[in-house]
């Protein structure tokens, strides 16, 4: 395949996925209201887990996110997690404006690394649609594999810092009370993914029992 329509495949493929909503995506506008480079952090922490996962796929790590009981852990690990981020940000609707940014510094990072490892579909993604990518990529040369590795990380940042920049500067339009009804809608939504995490879950789990 010429590699610069497979690049095209690549971006197309990238931006289907990554701009379908989900946790990363709630949790970018979410703390984009308070930090305007949030995205580019959480997307920095999304690549700690999916760079050395594009490599492990190609020697075979597939058949270990195909694996039920691994995507029970998974499952249920990052439905804890995202239920926790609910929580803190419900509670955060209280605190005041410095504490919120000093303890929104490192968590963009933190959410980008966990949420990425701990969601079970993204990790499926990776074991079909991303491992014929990357499989492609690899069959192209070494070179070929990282641009394609590259480029499908710099949809992800730059989508995710889009968002965040986006609800950055709408709540400095529009004021306290914006940011309050942002991260109380994405609160809630992260809640709900957890909810549907830890159902899918379970639901396995019961399948192998």
């Amino acid at each position: 395949m010429n590699l610069f329509l497979f690049l095209v495949q690549v971006v197309t493929i990238s931006l289907s996925g990554v701009m379908a909503p989900g946790p990363v995506t709630a949790t970018a506008i979410a703390m984009g209201a308070r930090n305007r480079f949030a995205g580019t952090i959480i997307a920095v922490g999304h690549s700690i887990v999916e760079f050395p996962l594009m490599i492990l796929i190609v020697v075979g790590a597939d058949k270990l996110l195909k694996w039920e009981p691994f995507q029970i852990v998974i499952g249920l690990a990052g439905g804890a997690f995202l239920w926790f981020m609910a929580v803190g940000m419900l509670k955060s609707l209280s605190i005041s404006e410095v504490q919120q940014l000093t303890n929104t510094k490192s968590g963009p990072l933190v959410a980008g690394i966990v949420l990425s490892g701990g969601n079970p579909y993204f990790l499926l993604w990776w074991a079909t649609i991303g491992l014929a990518l990357a499989t492609t990529a690899a069959s192209l040369g070494i070179w070929a594999f990282a641009l394609f590795a590259i480029v499908h990380w710099l949809c992800d940042l730059v989508w995710l810092q889009a968002l965040s920049w986006a609800s950055f500067k709408g709540s400095v339009l529009l004021g306290p009370r914006s940011q309050r009804i942002v991260l109380f809608i994405c609160s809630c939504a992260l809640f709900a993914f957890g909810v549907f995490f830890v159902y899918n879950a379970c639901r396995t789990l019961i399948k192998l029992r």
